[in-house]
């Protein structure tokens, strides 16, 4: 007799070997907020970092996940977001297929095939026992999270296919979760049900000092720390004007500081091609409407005074 089978199913997830980025800077306050999420997580509790953007939630996240050295499932949250898309589900047939020939004379043919379940991200690291990363959880609707309540709690993941054995997993000992979320941004985004949030310790993140926002930029951009200094103060200056829509964060510093090292600019109100970096970063805060025309001229104004200020 000959057994023949072939499954036709979507691989498994992949993990990510996380490891600290070289260029990652373990300010004072940044070593804080580590040792203090890995503390929650190493004692089993799941940690969520939320603040606005660009506070550095994710790439905190994966750096707290890194120190745990364990593998990372990374999930982005998405609005189209279902249970399936977190725990898997029916991807797939498993053809079976059985030629009987025992008795040369005669000639016995048997063929099926059964649905084949396949783990997800969320299934995958419960059962392997990695760390699961969930950037953004709040842009998935709160239905599609559910199934994290008796994860984070009883520590069982509950499996919605019924031909299963067993429609349960027993989350794995070394299972930890990270979460972050933007809780100022409304577009795209579901407030967090009570009984997930309640299972989660959550880490507020403002933005960073002045020290620390000096130290990252220069470290991302490669000019001197009192080149950097320049852009950093125009950029929290503007900031704390509040003549923008969009609030300009670090990234802008880093931007503006990344391009001026590349192009060997001079920091100075007198050379265009830095004026035009500093616009084309910060002008871009404020929306690009015909009733916000007066308001950009007055913006424009102002960001042409700071670059003189700052500007050596």
């Amino acid at each position: 007799m000959t057994v023949a089978t072939k499954t036709l199913t979507e691989e498994t997830p992949a993990a990510l070997a996380v490891r600290p980025r070289s260029d990652f800077i373990e300010t004072p306050i940044i070593k804080e907020l580590k040792e203090r999420a890995l503390a929650y997580l190493v004692a089993g509790f799941p940690v969520h970092f939320r603040g606005p953007a660009g506070t550095g939630k994710t790439t905190l996240a994966l750096h707290v996940a890194a120190s745990l050295k364990r593998p990372v499932m990374l999930i982005a949250g998405d609005e189209e977001f279902a249970t399936s898309d977190l725990i898997g589900g029916q991807y797939g047939y498993r053809y079976r297929k059985v030629v009987d020939r025992f008795i040369h004379t005669v000639l016995k043919y048997e063929e099926d095939a059964t649905q084949q379940w396949v783990d997800n991200r969320l299934t995958t690291a419960c059962r392997e026992g990695f760390t699961l990363v969930y950037d953004e959880f709040t842009r998935s609707r709160p239905e599609a999270n559910n199934v994290l309540l008796a994860v984070l709690e009883e520590r069982l993941l509950v499996l919605p296919n019924m031909n299963q054995r067993d429609g349960y997993v027993k989350v794995h000992p070394e299972f930890r979760a990270i979460f972050t979320s933007n809780p100022q941004e409304y577009a795209g985004v579901h407030e967090a049900q009570d009984a997930l949030s309640d299972r989660l310790v959550t880490m507020d993140l403002e933005y960073y000092d002045r020290q620390t926002e000096i130290t990252i930029t220069a470290a991302r951009s490669g000019l001197p720390v009192e080149a950097v200094a320049q852009i950093v103060d125009l950029v929290r200056d503007f900031r704390a004007s509040g003549e923008y829509d969009q609030v300009p964060t670090m990234r802008s510093c880093i931007m503006i500081a990344r391009v001026t090292a590349q192009q060997s600019l001079r920091i100075t109100a007198d050379d265009p091609r830095f004026v035009h970096i500093c616009l084309d970063v910060l002008e871009s805060k404020t929306a690009f409407t015909i009733q916000a025309r007066e308001r950009r001229a007055q913006q424009r104004k102002m960001l042409l005074s700071l670059i003189e200020h700052y500007s050596g």
